[in-house]
């Protein structure tokens, strides 16, 4: 195992090597940019003095003084910007002409030109700069090695480290191919804290990703504080134990409590530091399925009226919300009436997903709704799943008149969708297509290449447990967004995004895991034109990226270069 282990870090360099010599005319940025020109000679970074346009505003000032601290503590020498632009060194420079999240760099042997119109776009920027920068941009600790400069990896002296800051000349244009580019955690399986939440905000950040689709609640625990409804976080915050891998049939529990919840305040740490970096979190509160945790709290909000317990096992309940009962939609307005004051994002998801109807066929008060709303049961689909329909409308109504707008699963399609709805199509890529030809926006998340919870490698017996099948970093980068769409409709398709369930990932280091580098891939489908995504490019920069984990302590998966399974792992294997 030692001797693959070296065998594979030597590959990694190698090809770290050969993605940053400017003889091949490439280089280690992810997402690849859209256009990249060399050009003659080298810039010294180790030399260069920080400069700054007036116009920059003050948000990109707050993003070029990060910057300008994290480039003084590696070289270990202070940097900062100054005001006015100078004849030479590293300029950053307003440039109205480009599009909000556009972004040019122009190096030269005297220059560092990087030109944007927006804070956004200086951001972006200085992501892909930063990833041009050695190792020791990201952590000072991390050893000077000559591989920095492209050269055969070998130690080199501290003294000598200012030596290896050159980076070629080129000029890099670039702009996002998407406008949604989202990342998804599930806190509700398994809850993670607010140190990383920021964690994996900054991670989204360095793939220029700028939705975070933050899943809040579900049968096995609702994890905001709603000051209306305190019973939510102190009883549907927390269940007695939790289901050892997939042992339904005997159930065998781990005997050990699970809970945790975000206090308002948290929730508003979290949204401000996500905005810091241009990332807009939008909040899911699923329903009416998935609401166990809170009927526990209020039993009077199902259709039998409990009594009812958060969840310890993984799947789908058929205990849901009852929309036969005015009470129910008191409590979802009062719910929502919070989310909207602390997430400011145009969107909130409310699920809508795998809401089995058996129990509206045995309720009254839903049987009566029913009738007084004329659903009938067609060809087509049930008075039940029109149930649902009238559930998502009034929500959606409830939404809309507060300046706010919809996302739910592929299933909200079922029946009769009012316009103005956005599609997550998470069953196949059929669902955003069939929303896109009938006028619906729709975000692609298909599972079998976009879920970051399924197996990282197809050595499924060396991965980490894990829900499903395997799902490598090359399926991931197959995947074309607006395939099968016919051109008029694919102005509908506003992004794409990858979703990470917890059902079997219980710490930070698993969750960077199943993620890393299978996040690579996702911000090129996102960020890339079709033409730009090339598999064995694509490979060299993953291994660039992989001496940025490094650096970072992050945790993520070897297994593009074929080493599968978790360092330290020492939980249940694939089965």
């Amino acid at each position: 195992m030692k001797l693959r282990f070296l065998l594979a870090a030597s590959a990694l360099a190698i090809l770290a090597s050969a993605c940053c010599s400017p003889k091949n005319e490439t280089i280690c940025i992810i997402p690849e940019p859209q256009i990249v020109n060399f050009g003659e000679g080298s810039f010294d970074v180790a030399r260069a003095a920080i400069s700054i346009d007036p116009a920059v505003c003050e948000l990109g000032r707050e993003h070029i003084a990060e910057f300008a601290i994290r480039l003084g503590n590696a070289l270990g020498s202070p940097r900062q910007g100054v005001e006015g632009l100078k004849d030479s060194g590293i300029r950053f420079i307003i440039d109205k002409k480009l599009a909000e999240e556009q972004y040019v760099i122009d190096i030269t042997p005297e220059c560092a030109d990087i030109k944007a119109s927006t804070a956004a776009g200086l951001f972006y920027a200085i992501q892909s700069l930063s990833q041009l920068l050695p190792d020791k941009y990201f952590n000072p600790d991390a050893i000077c090695t000559e591989i920095e400069t492209c050269q055969k990896p070998k130690p080199c002296p501290k003294s000598l480290c200012r030596k290896f800051w050159k980076i070629p000349a080129v000029h890099i244009e670039d702009s996002p191919r998407f406008a949604y580019r989202g990342m998804h955690l599930d806190v509700s399986r398994h809850f993670f804290g607010v140190d990383f939440v920021k964690k994996y905000l900054d991670v989204m950040a360095l793939h220029k990703i700028n939705r975070f689709h933050w899943h809040l609640s579900d049968d096995q625990g609702w994890r905001i504080e709603i000051k209306k409804y305190p019973r939510l976080t102190s009883v549907g915050s927390t269940r007695p134990e939790t289901m050892l891998l997939k042992n339904f049939e005997p159930y065998v529990g781990d005997g050990i409590p699970h809970g945790g919840y975000y206090t308002q305040d948290e929730i508003r740490e979290v949204v401000a530091y996500a905005a810091s970096k241009h990332i807009t979190v939008i909040p899911e509160i699923d329903l009416p399925g998935h609401m166990i945790a809170a009927m526990a709290a209020y039993p009077e909000l199902g259709c039998t009226g409990g009594p009812y317990k958060v969840w310890q096992i993984w799947g789908v309940a058929n205990e849901v919300l009852c929309p036969g009962k005015e009470k129910t939609f008191e409590f979802i307005e009062g719910v929502l009436d919070e989310i909207i004051e602390l997430f400011p994002s145009e969107y909130i998801h409310i699920g809508g997903d795998e809401c089995p109807k058996s129990a509206w066929e045995k309720c009254p008060d839903c049987q009566k709704r029913i009738a007084e709303l004329g659903l009938k049961t067609d060809e087509k689909h049930t008075a039940e799943q029109y149930l649902q329909n009238y559930v998502t409308a009034r929500v959606q109504d409830y939404l809309n008149a507060r300046g706010r707008k919809i996302i739910g699963w592929d299933e909200i399609l079922e029946g009769n969708l009012a316009k103005g709805a956005t599609v997550m199509s998470w069953r196949g890529a059929a669902g955003g297509i069939e929303a896109a030809k009938n006028g619906f926006d729709a975000i692609m998340v298909p599972a079998g290449y976009l879920y970051f919870d399924y197996y990282q490698s197809e050595a499924v017996e060396k991965e980490p447990f894990a829900i499903c099948c395997p799902s490598p970093i090359e399926k991931t980068y197959s995947f074309e967004p607006l395939e099968g769409i016919p051109a008029k409709a694919q102005k509908h398709i506003l992004g794409v995004q990858a979703n990470l369930w917890t059902e079997y990932i219980s710490t930070p280091a698993h969750a960077e895991y199943m993620v890393l580098p299978r996040m690579d891939a996702l911000s090129e489908l996102q960020w890339c034109q079709p033409e730009r995504k090339d598999y064995e490019r694509f490979k060299e920069g993953v291994a660039r990226m992989m001496r940025i984990y490094d650096a970072l302590g992050y945790s993520y998966s070897r297994n593009i270069f074929g080493e599968p399974g978790l360092p330290g792992y020492t939980g249940p294997l694939g089965q």
